[in-house]
């Protein structure tokens, strides 16, 4: 059984060099763990809360010192000697220590990061690959690899604003993760081609990796995306399909959703809710993320009626992988696809409740990254060890992406899994 033997923090930067949280964990048996937690621009409102320092004189008050110390001070204080033989244990004990709904005392950042660094130490000491542990974790018997999608094109919160919506990403129909990647960096170079031709624009590039020239429309931006899948020499909606994270909310306010400039441009939910039927009629789209608005409530399931089947609606802010808001969505048949962000909840329980609740439902899940990333590589373990369908990593660009990716290429090899859903994209 598993004894805490020490818990330290420390304040790392983040893919945006914003300060985010590390945390080690030493078990009694020798066995380290390290892990790094991650940090969101385009943020719900019923996250957990990232414990930040609010000194504006140092990091524009994004410091974590405070969140840090809450893993040397108080977390080792409590958890040190005592022995967890499950990561429920160990979760529910900090959840208790916290004594907040959203984590506020301690800070999700730190909690998460020593949720994290513990289930590695775990691992470490039972001689198990980190993905193994997971799916032990949730009694899951993993036999595929989640599916990637991949950024190309990235507006919103990720990339200044120069489009409302977030962004438009590629989900090729290979079999494996080696022939997936091969086929994004092929239309993602076509896709900077076009950029420089249609934009005069180098491939400058958002948050997450993905492609951010000044489209005066998201349809011209789904155009473009169509087009870098031609010019690569594959079918789009056979051999790449499409998926956008719309992310309304950060454009919505009490007189409608701003998706175009000027007064006309503002739409009602049915207005917003019919161009995205309108979209997903006009091109290869397999999902919708956050459609609408967070609190909208009452328009998700005339969107989820609205969309052709084939179309997953799936809930980022509008869930928060809250297995509370999960339940409602469940209930008032609001989505049908979950993204599961584990910094969103704050431990690795809760958001394996989150998962069991959207699996129990019939829904796809996603398990993705956040704009703000660091290169551990946890994520590839986790979406494979609870058998994602999906993995939302970002794009084929910067090294806290490719940690990842490059994790799933040494998961593949070591398992020689298929990806899942390799009949369709």
């Amino acid at each position: 059984m598993p004894i805490i033997d020490q818990l330290t923090g420390q304040e790392i930067l983040d893919s945006r060099g914003r300060p985010t949280v590390s945390a080690a964990c030493v078990l009694s048996s020798g066995a380290r763990g390290r892990a790094s937690v991650p940090s969101g621009a385009s943020t719900g409102a019923a996250e957990a809360l990232e414990l930040r320092d609010g000194d504006p004189g140092r990091y524009r008050g994004l410091g974590c010192r405070r969140a840090v110390a809450n893993i040397a001070g108080p977390i080792d204080g409590a958890l040190r000697g005592r022995p967890f033989n499950h990561q429920a244990a160990l979760d529910g004990a900090l959840i208790e220590l916290d004594g907040t709904p959203n984590k506020a005392r301690l800070g999700a950042n730190a909690v998460l990061a020593v949720s994290l660094a513990f289930a590695r130490a775990h691992a470490l000491e039972r001689g198990l690959p980190l993905f193994r542990h997971f799916a032990d974790m949730i009694d899951e018997v993993p036999r595929s690899l989640p599916r990637p999608t991949i950024n190309l094109f990235s507006g919103g919160r990720h990339a200044g604003g120069q489009i409302p919506i977030q962004d438009v990403l590629m989900v090729p129909a290979d079999e494996t993760i080696d022939q997936c990647l091969a086929t994004a960096f092929e239309v993602y170079q076509c896709a900077a081609d076009r950029a420089r031709e249609a934009w005069n624009m180098r491939a400058l590039t958002a948050d997450e990796g993905g492609l951010a020239p000044p489209f005066p429309s998201a349809e011209r931006m789904l155009d473009d995306a169509v087009e870098a899948v031609r010019r690569a020499g594959l079918e789009p909606g056979r051999d790449v399909a499409l998926a956008v994270d719309v992310a309304a909310t950060h454009f919505h306010a009490a007189s409608g959703y701003a998706l175009e400039s000027g007064a006309g441009g503002v739409l009602d939910a049915e207005a917003m809710i019919e161009r995205l039927a309108e979209w997903t009629e006009r091109w290869p789209i397999v999902s919708i993320e956050d459609g609408l608005a967070e609190e909208e409530w009452g328009h998700w399931p005339r969107l989820r009626a609205r969309l052709n089947p084939r179309v997953a609606v799936l809930g980022d802010d509008l869930l928060c992988t809250n297995p509370d808001r999960i339940r409602r969505a469940v209930e008032t048949r609001a989505a049908d696809a979950l993204l599961l962000k584990v910094n969103q909840i704050g431990t690795l329980t809760e958001a394996a409740e989150a998962l069991r609740l959207a699996r129990r439902a019939g829904w796809q899940v996603t398990v993705s990254a956040r704009s703000g990333e660091t290169e551990d590589d946890w994520l590839a373990d986790l979406a494979v060890g609870w058998s994602g369908d999906r993995i939302k990593i970002g794009s084929i660009t910067q090294s806290e992406r490719l940690a990842k990716y490059n994790r799933l290429l040494t998961i593949e090899k070591e398992t020689a899994w298929p990806v899942a859903d390799a009949s369709r994209a």
